[in-house]
């Protein structure tokens, strides 16, 4: 008995660490104008890109200017830190905000799930299982807009199980096994987690970092396979078609007395799943009614620029390209894509702002310019014929208090 209890008092004395609860979040409202009609989400906040000219009788129906302002952003988060057992550290997440609800510009915001994951850690590996920001999302550009850089960057948040292994002083491995939930590949039936359901396969991913006093560098590849359908054309027998997609990364910080850099560029397969301009098509029918396919493919790369010497008035820049590929074959069937893959060549974005900090209120304002050059795509899904360029003008207002 008396062995029973030193045993249970030991066991407590382990636990004794009691866990610690933050709320954080904000109240965030953006205002923005655009010269013409563009491909955006949450009530267009969520910035793509312009559309293509709709030229009828002479005048572009595209080229009409809006004007929207929300605060369906608004946040509201729980950090859970400060809890140990038997030597592990264990802490917690879970976020989340109104983007739901809303169809274009109308309707009411109600809570989405943002994130919500645990974190475990012992000696000199950790883990994160849950619904986070995917590894070649999580290094964003120092901007205040919503879409954060995307499509010149991957942008996703979803459920997974990541690993971060200490390989010394200032480097470090993470592989991360990767599901799909708000953010999906596309294909036969839109954009859809049933694609990566029916492969029963987790898209994978594998990354090296370097940390140093003031750089920080990552290097990625990530997998994706999935099956865009489950039965032939006459729906009267199953098929086995899948298409596996690589996606490389590599993102650079670097700190330079008051200013603060960054870079990513990602050559992206599809890319779809992470808002990237991406797609795949039919590039081979075979004689047991199964398909095989051929996806895009791109270069994107954004860079921002920040000074940071004023805590109260902070200016910064981003400027994005990408670059598009088209298919690896030639595509002889249905084609799916996001963000006009089939008709884009290439596009940039040139996006400077500035922040006025108040304590926790700050206010920003910003001039976004996106350019797309479209064309006619040939039958590698490639835009080469009636190129031209097409352009927006964005200009944004944000208010946001913190607490």
């Amino acid at each position: 008995m008396a062995s029973a209890l030193l045993l249970a008092s030991s066991a407590f004395a382990q636990e004794a660490s009691k866990p610690q609860f933050k709320w954080y979040g904000f109240i965030r409202n953006y205002y923005a104008f655009d010269t013409r009609e563009s491909s955006a989400g949450t009530e267009d906040l969520y910035y793509y890109m312009p559309k293509d000219q709709n030229i009828v009788e002479g005048k572009d129906l595209n080229g009409i200017p809006s004007f929207r302002y929300a605060a369906l952003t608004s946040r509201l988060g729980l950090d859970v830190t400060g809890y140990e057992v038997n030597g592990v550290k264990v802490g917690a997440k879970i976020e989340t905000d109104f983007y739901s609800g809303v169809s274009g510009v109308t309707g009411t915001a109600t809570l989405r799930l943002r994130q919500a994951y645990v974190t475990i850690a012992k000696g000199n590996s950790s883990w994160k299982i849950g619904q986070a920001w995917h590894p070649m999302a999580a290094d964003l550009p120092d901007i205040f807009s919503l879409e954060s850089g995307a499509p010149f960057g991957p942008f996703s948040r979803t459920p997974q199980v990541t690993g971060d292994f200490k390989l010394g002083e200032t480097a470090s491995l993470t592989a991360s096994a990767i599901w799909q939930m708000q953010y999906t590949s596309t294909g036969p039936d839109g954009a859809s987690a049933n694609y990566i359901k029916y492969s029963c396969t987790p898209e994978l991913y594998i990354g090296i970092n370097f940390k140093g006093e003031n750089t920080l560098t990552r290097l990625g590849v990530d997998m994706v396979s999935i099956k865009p359908r489950n039965y032939n054309a006459a729906k009267t027998a199953t098929v086995s078609d899948r298409i596996t997609t690589f996606n490389i990364f590599a993102f650079g910080q670097q700190k330079a007395g008051d200013f603060l850099f960054k870079e990513k560029v990602t050559y992206a397969n599809d890319g779809s799943h992470m808002n990237l301009v991406g797609g795949y098509g039919v590039s081979g029918i075979n004689a047991d009614g199964s398909w095989n396919y051929s996806a895009t493919r791109n270069l994107s790369a954004w860079a921002t620029m920040a000074y940071k010497k004023s805590k109260t008035w902070v200016p910064s820049m981003l400027v994005g390209y990408i670059k598009e590929f088209g298919t690896g074959e030639e595509i002889v069937g249905d084609f799916w894509c996001k963000n006009s893959a089939n008709s884009v060549a290439q596009m940039f974005r040139i996006q400077p702002e500035i922040v006025y900090n108040l304590g926790k209120l700050a206010f920003g304002l910003e001039y976004m310019c996106t350019a797309v050059q479209y064309g006619k795509a040939d039958s590698f899904k490639l835009a080469t014929e009636n190129l031209h360029w097409v352009a927006n003008n964005r200009i944004q207002m944000m208010i946001k208090y913190t607490f």
